[in-house]
């Protein structure tokens, strides 16, 4: 086996290198990529909170009106049955 000259060594190390660059680079895209999902994801997660925030407002007074309608439908029954 004859021993590698220098300038074999230093072409090795420079398709090395270029492969370790490429691999970083696709490595980069990739996160970059779920950053740019996470950040999507994150919004629409807002979205839906402000949403449900809102709904929630608007739905309180429902079990208060309810509520309300029964005691009004139990007094007019005790008035009525009294009247008798």
């Amino acid at each position: 086996m004859t021993d590698p000259t220098p300038g074999d060594v230093a072409l090795e190390l420079e398709r090395l290198r270029g492969v370790v660059e490429a691999g970083f680079a696709r490595t980069d895209g990739s996160l970059a990529l779920l950053v740019q999902r996470s950040d999507q994801t994150d919004n629409r997660l807002a979205d839906h909170e402000q949403r449900l925030d809102i709904l929630e407002k608007t739905r309180w007074p429902l079990p208060s009106v309810l509520a309300l309608v029964g005691v009004i439908g139990l007094a007019l029954t005790l008035w009525q049955t009294a009247a008798h």
